[in-house]
């Protein structure tokens, strides 16, 4: 799909609090964040073969203009596992991601955020199993409307070293709800199209959905600490996506939970 569809590229906020931005904060603001998840899932697929993962990240944001840069960074298995699978050695074990865009207030309690954001996997030698290069860049389109958001993401390069997969696209839904007592319920159902000759699966199926169903609340009294469980999974069937045989040839994309505990500062 060579006409990206990003320029109708919606685009907007995971939470409407954006929309008064420039009242309530300075020109210019530096958060940092850092988190441990007891496993890394990213579209519903583990990244750490169901470990836990270290993660820790920076943004920048100047809120008159409403843009924005950040950085994020977190362990990885599956570029290794990848080899495992196909009796070569592959290495590359970080994900680091880096990211910029633009967001604001649409009018009528819309808003929007538009950007693009670089997968980046130092040293990764993904090509050696047949697929290709693991860094990946996307472009996102997104437009939020009180706590609910849809999200579009376009890659312009092969996907996670999916052969011939330029251009593929993930569809986000959700919604991050407060329902008292300091809480957010987070809600998420995705879509991931996978373009290509080798998509990373087997009998053909180049596309699945994923979905989240999750919990979270912030302690003040713990400096701010915030706990999180999540249930998530996909439509993935055994043995289509699998972990090294040496683990029990697990399905990436089954359903588990996932507990999380991180800080913005």
């Amino acid at each position: 799909m060579k006409k990206l569809i990003l320029a109708a590229a919606i685009a907007a906020s995971f939470v409407s609090s954006f929309a008064n931005a420039e009242d309530a904060k300075p020109d210019n603001e530096f958060s940092f964040n850092a988190a441990v998840v007891s496993d890394y899932r990213y579209r519903g697929l583990t990244q750490t073969r169901f470990d836990p993962a270290l993660q820790v990240g920076a943004d920048y944001t100047h809120n008159p203009t409403g843009l924005y840069a950040g950085t994020w960074l977190t362990n990885i298995k599956w570029i290794k596992d990848a080899g495992t699978l196909t009796g070569t050695d592959t290495k590359g074990n970080v994900e680091w991601d880096i990211y910029g865009g633009k967001r604001g207030d649409i009018g009528g309690g819309f808003t929007y955020d538009v950007g693009g954001l670089y997968y980046y996997y130092p040293g990764n030698t993904l090509a050696n199993s047949g697929a290709k290069n693991a860094n990946t860049f996307e472009l996102y389109g997104q437009v939020g409307y009180g706590p609910a958001y849809f999200k579009y993401s376009q890659s312009l390069t092969n996907l996670f070293g999916n052969v011939d997969s330029k251009y593929s696209q993930y569809f986000d839904l959700g919604a991050n709800v407060d329902v008292g007592y300091g809480m957010t319920l987070g809600l998420h159902v995705g879509r991931q199209n996978i373009r290509g000759s080798n998509a990373g699966v087997s009998n053909n199926q180049y596309s699945y959905t994923d979905w989240k169903i999750g919990l979270s609340k912030t302690f003040e009294e713990l400096a701010g600490i915030t706990l999180g469980v999540a249930y998530l999974g996909t439509n993935l069937s055994n043995g289509v996506q699998t972990t090294p045989a040496s683990d029990g040839a697990k399905n990436v994309g089954k359903s588990g939970f996932v507990f999380s505990l991180s800080k913005t500062f």
